[in-house]
């Protein structure tokens, strides 16, 4: 993600939160039986990211797994994991989230800038952002309540 890999105490409790999260993910995944991502799902993405961010160039790809240390097996298995999240999150959370049409409208209404096409053309599209707002509402509502309901000690020590 072109991120700072700074180690400084701060950089390092924030990873270590985001590694427990990740593990509550994972956990959820592995018992649900929820769909996961593929390699050649990875793969795709991979071609996707080398064509929009490295203008399709494998030197300037490569150049930046080398600058953060990355290798094309460690590339591979976080795409794969980075998707597999999606699919949960996509297969746990979608069902439980509807936009009514009112909704759209008013969303249509309050925002101007939308306003330069009809509502009939822009109304998919704010349906599916509705529709993604939702549904990372859901689960970041669901990730709270599963750390809340996880015990976990951190040793100050790790993040010096």
């Amino acid at each position: 993600n072109r991120g700072s890999s700074a180690e400084t105490p701060e950089a390092k409790r924030k990873s270590a939160e985001r590694l427990v999260d990740q593990q509550i993910i994972r956990n959820e995944v592995s018992t649900g039986g929820y769909e996961r991502a593929t390699d050649a799902d990875a793969g795709a993405m991979l071609k996707q990211i080398r064509n929009e961010r490295f203008n399709a160039r494998d030197d300037l790809l490569k150049r930046s797994m080398t600058e953060y240390r990355l290798t094309d097996e460690q590339v591979q298995a976080q795409l794969v994991w980075q998707l597999t999240v999606l699919k949960f999150i996509e297969q746990r959370f979608r069902a439980g989230v509807l936009v009514t049409d009112d909704e759209v409208r008013a969303w249509y209404d309050q925002h101007p800038e939308v306003q330069k096409v009809s509502f009939a053309k822009a109304a998919p599209q704010i349906r599916t952002t509705l529709e993604g707002n939702l549904i990372n509402k859901d689960f970041e509502t669901w990730l709270d309540d599963a750390r809340k309901n996880t015990h976990v000690e951190y040793r100050e020590a790790a993040f010096q």
